[in-house]
């Protein structure tokens, strides 16, 4: 699977490159005529509501929300009742839901879940009804446990940072680059901070960040800090390395104190601390540019992560489209996602909002009309595609270890009620809760 997830994106990117040498010439209309299928025609009198799911920015709810709104034209029997957030708590909400047998039909599901939920027969298998022949093979693989397809991809994503490029080019440093290491990225930190002033920052704290600390570990040549297989990875001289760098770069005052640190909120028009203008850069995925583009538009730009002895960046799916196996409409969540993915309509509305369209013929139509924006998304999937590293997407069992016990215990070192040693002797420990 790996060496497949590495190929499709790399598939994906070749083909969108090259269409965009030939688009320009297309005159394809809007409709979903052009796209016959299991979603085309009447669903039928019987009155249908969809409970849906999903996280992202403001411009992903409000791109969804109008697409729920043009199905409910097309098919008026169907109406949606739509819940929406950040990314933070939803994955302890849906849980939940789910183990209440009380999960919304339609989920939005992150690869590093999805073996979890799959093994706990928490959801639909989509082998049948949904049109995936133009989406490539192993992404399609991507949302497959055992053999059975539980999850449906909704774009193409990698890894990567994003940073405010209006600021740095005012600063007058030397901005970051694709193929950079960790050292200029920290020597960054420091002639920015130079720059920014006593109350400004210029890098986040990863001390509590899983995904950061991942890339960093990746690219040292130590592994995934859990390995697919469920084994407790995390090399111990190699994260006490990068706490202790962390521990500098505050009393530096490169990085926010932990106060601010601990309000951050990912793509808040608000709360997020690049967005309010509190640091320069933060790791990011492709997929979710649109939303900072459209809260700073022409603001931010992309640049791979870091590395150091091999890349520390990966392709991944950006997201999928799950059914709750508990669901009493199971056959028309999938005729929906099958319109989602498959029909033009949808994706003149939705465009890159979740990642480079999966299905070749909506990439086809679509590119004629990508903007900088989407065009910045598939330079950072080409970009980091040559060296990228195998994806992980998460062992079955750890996703509650990666997403909320390591922040607790990162958390403790950032205001000092931990040293790094005792946080990584309770990581440890915790791990044993796992295995």
């Amino acid at each position: 699977m790996n060496k497949q997830t590495k190929q499709w994106g790399l598939l994906s990117l070749t083909a969108m490159l090259a269409l965009s040498m030939t688009a320009c010439g297309s005159n394809n209309k809007s409709s979903g005529a052009s796209n016959p299928g299991p979603s085309s025609g009447d669903t039928g009198n019987k009155p249908v509501k969809l409970r849906i799911v999903w996280w992202g920015s403001q411009a992903r709810h409000d791109a969804t929300l109008k697409a729920l709104d043009l199905y409910t034209k097309k098919h008026p029997n169907v109406t949606f009742e739509p819940q929406f957030s950040g990314i933070d708590g939803y994955a302890d909400k849906l849980a939940t839901q789910a183990a209440a047998k009380n999960a919304p039909d339609i989920i939005q599901m992150d690869a590093k879940w999805l073996a979890e939920y799959a093994a706990r027969n928490q959801l639909a298998d989509l082998s049948k009804g949904i049109r995936t022949d133009d989406i490539d093979k192993s992404l399609v693989d991507s949302g497959k446990y055992k053999n059975k397809l539980y999850a449906i991809p909704l774009g193409n994503n990698a890894n990567g940072m994003i940073y405010n490029k209006n600021i740095v080019d005012k600063l007058g440093i030397t901005p970051p680059r694709n193929d950079w290491t960790w050292d200029e990225y920290f020597q960054f930190g420091k002639d920015a901070k130079a720059k920014l002033g006593k109350d400004k920052y210029a890098l986040m704290d990863a001390t509590s960040d899983y995904d950061t600390y991942t890339s960093y570990q990746v690219s040292q040549g130590k592994g995934y800090p859990i390995t697919e297989d469920g084994k407790f990875n995390v090399d111990k001289e190699t994260w006490l390395g990068f706490i202790k760098k962390y521990a500098e770069l505050r009393k530096e005052g490169i990085v926010p104190p932990p106060e601010i640190t601990t309000t951050d909120v990912e793509y808040d028009a608000k709360a997020d601390l690049m967005n309010n203008n509190n640091v320069l850069i933060r790791r990011t995925l492709a997929a979710i540019f649109p939303g900072y583009e459209s809260m700073k538009p022409g603001a931010y730009t992309l640049v791979k992560t870091p590395k150091a002895a091999q890349s520390g960046g990966w392709l991944k799916p950006a997201m999928f489209w799950s059914v709750s196996a508990d669901s009493k409409n199971i056959e028309e969540s999938k005729k929906f996602i099958d319109w989602f993915v498959n029909d033009n309509e949808a994706a003149d509305i939705l465009t890159t909002s979740r990642g480079i369209p999966v299905s070749k013929k909506i990439l086809e139509y679509s590119q004629p009309k990508f903007t900088d924006a989407d065009k910045l998304q598939g330079e950072l999937i080409k970009n980091v595609g040559p060296d990228a590293q195998p994806f992980n997407a998460g062992a079955k069992g750890w996703s509650n270890f990666t997403s909320k016990d390591y922040k607790d215990i990162g958390e403790k070192v950032l205001f000092g009620k931990e040293t790094p040693e005792a946080a990584y002797d309770e990581l440890v420990k915790k791990a044993k809760d796992y295995q």
